[in-house]
């Protein structure tokens, strides 16, 4: 690596909503902080995810930060569920009120973190040739910022038009009057399906797995939802940090679904599916433990879609039925099975006719060719890991975290890696990261990991890394708690399985938010049990 001649406390990657608040709460601690950033914006994931029908899935008011009470009183959501948008406007007027975007350096890649054990900081090289020094960096990467690149046969023999719904074209698309194909029911799919499909003259859905979506029911955010929220702000941002998933939605009943009865369980379900989003997540404390409560809930979202959609045997083919529900990350969306109404809309089920190849002109699969203009991918990402293995990070005795990682990875709290001092994994892998409302789960760690560095200080500690057997204890323990679910039947991101030669572990931590929050404050109030503090 180059000499480095811009040294900083702080080196953060990523400046979306953990990149941002990083920066914010450590210059607030009066440390030197540089922030580095691929694109030529704020915004992470909102800078990105730019393709039709992008928006969030937790209420707009829950997805925002909670550390300064004057940001939420000058800030005036306009929707229930904010569009991308939206949200970027949101992030940008951040970083302006808060004067973020001076220590942000734009259209900057990190390529490589090197420990260096005689200095006991990191060197850190940049795609424009440049290093840099930093005693802590701060990996605000986000969980789902890397996209699955296409491998299907012949994907580059294709004349027409390709888009990736993880890198949709800023100045958007226009596919009026052209054949579209979409590869992919994952959220990003069933959230631009609908748009889609109101312009173009006819889509193909090449559809291998259905998903489990739950209509949004969005609209305008009244006056009166807005003053209510201000009004009792503390409690409910208290009560999303102590939920099971940072959200409050709606409250998740304390009887188990087997001392249910069977009225009081169609109310549940149809109270939940009018209020709509990811409150069916809380559906019975035991949605995704006991098997009969999850097929309870599975026939019931079955019901619905043959309900709307007007041909069966398409309906049936939009059932999912090779996984519980909720162990992939539920979609929330607005008509998408009411698209396959659209006499311009056709389905076709991968699983009876799989695809061989991308043609010239199009897509062919093992019963049938179709032609089309445009071929838009919507096959997810590289969830968790994604980012941070696409940088050469090299910790104590050049040992890589590829190699580290190489049967999955392996984290204490999802906070640090063994092996690899000073090194912060904002929400990674270990941490209820994706299977939260990232907003909080973000700032939960940022405010944790800035007391720690408060904490040694004083005391002139230089370096923190966790033990081997923390480490160790804290992945038997993710494990165990994965296990006792249902969530491991299903071939979902979550365990890595979109990406081929990805092993398949469970990353994130389904204990729930409040309880991995009380675990965070125990180590904190044991000296921070399971870490080693040095000095130089």
């Amino acid at each position: 690596m180059a000499e480095a001649t811009n040294t900083y406390d702080a080196i953060v990657i990523g400046a979306g909503f953990a990149g941002l608040y990083a920066l914010h709460k450590l210059r607030g601690q009066g440390l030197s902080v540089r922030v580095f950033e691929a694109g030529d914006g704020v915004g992470g994931t909102w800078y990105w995810n730019r393709y039709p029908g992008a928006r969030v899935d937790v209420e707009s008011q829950e997805y925002s930060y909670s550390f300064s009470e004057e940001l939420e009183r000058e800030w005036t959501w306009s929707e229930r569920y904010a569009s991308q948008p939206e949200l970027l406007r949101y992030l940008n007027h951040v970083a302006d009120r808060f004067d973020l975007r001076r220590d942000i350096r734009f259209e900057t890649r990190v390529t490589a973190l090197h420990w260096n054990d005689r200095e006991q900081s990191w060197s850190v090289s940049t795609d424009d040739g440049e290093a840099w020094n930093a005693r802590f960096v701060f990996a605000a990467t986000g969980a789902l910022s890397v996209p699955n690149d296409p491998d299907f046969p012949g994907k580059n023999s294709f004349n027409g038009a390709t888009y990736h719904t993880g890198r949709w074209p800023r100045e958007g698309v226009d596919f009026t009057g052209k054949r579209v194909a979409v590869i992919g029911t994952g959220s990003s799919a069933i959230q631009s399906i609908p748009q889609i499909a109101q312009q173009a003259a006819q889509v193909f859905v090449f559809q291998r797995t259905p998903n489990y979506a739950i209509p949004a029911r969005n609209g305008p955010l009244d006056h009166a939802t807005r003053e209510d929220w201000l009004a009792k702000r503390e409690e409910k941002r208290q009560r999303q940090r102590n939920s099971l998933l940072g959200a409050l939605f709606a409250d998740t009943p304390d009887t188990p679904f087997s001392q249910t009865g069977e009225n009081e369980r169609r109310d549940v379900l149809e109270r939940r599916w009018a209020w709509g989003g990811l409150c069916m997540y809380n559906l019975f404390p035991d949605l995704v433990i006991d098997p009969a409560a999850n097929a309870s809930a599975r026939d019931f979202v079955a019901e619905k879609i043959r309900g709307i959609v007007k041909d069966p045997d398409i309906a049936e083919k939009l059932v999912p039925r090779s996984y519980p529900i909720g162990t992939k990350r539920l979609c929330v969306d607005t008509g998408y099975y009411e698209t396959f109404n659209r006499a311009n809309v056709r389905l076709i089920d991968l699983k009876a006719t799989p695809l061989d190849r991308i043609t010239p002109d199009g897509i062919r699969t093992n019963a049938e060719n179709f032609a089309v203009d445009a071929i838009v991918f919507a096959i997810g990402f590289d969830a968790m890991t994604g980012a941070l293995s696409r940088i050469d990070v090299r910790g104590r005795e050049g040992q890589t975290l590829k190699n580290a990682w190489d049967a999955g990875p392996r984290t204490y709290l999802g906070l640090m890696v063994a092996g690899f001092p000073n090194l912060f994994t904002i929400t990674g892998p270990g941490s209820p990261s994706v299977l939260s409302n990232m907003v909080v789960s973000i700032e939960q760690h940022v405010d944790w990991i800035a007391n720690l560095l408060a904490y040694m200080a004083p005391f002139g500690l230089k370096t923190v890394e966790p033990t081997l057997d923390a480490q160790n204890g804290w992945v038997d323990h993710v494990n165990e708690v994965s296990s006792m679910t249902l969530f491991p039947q299903a071939n979902s991101w979550y365990v890595g399985a979109n990406v081929p030669g990805k092993p398949r572990v469970f990353m994130p931590y389904i204990g729930g938010v409040g309880a991995y929050r009380e675990l965070c404050a125990a180590v904190a109030a044991n000296g921070y049990m399971g870490f080693k503090l040095r000095a130089a």
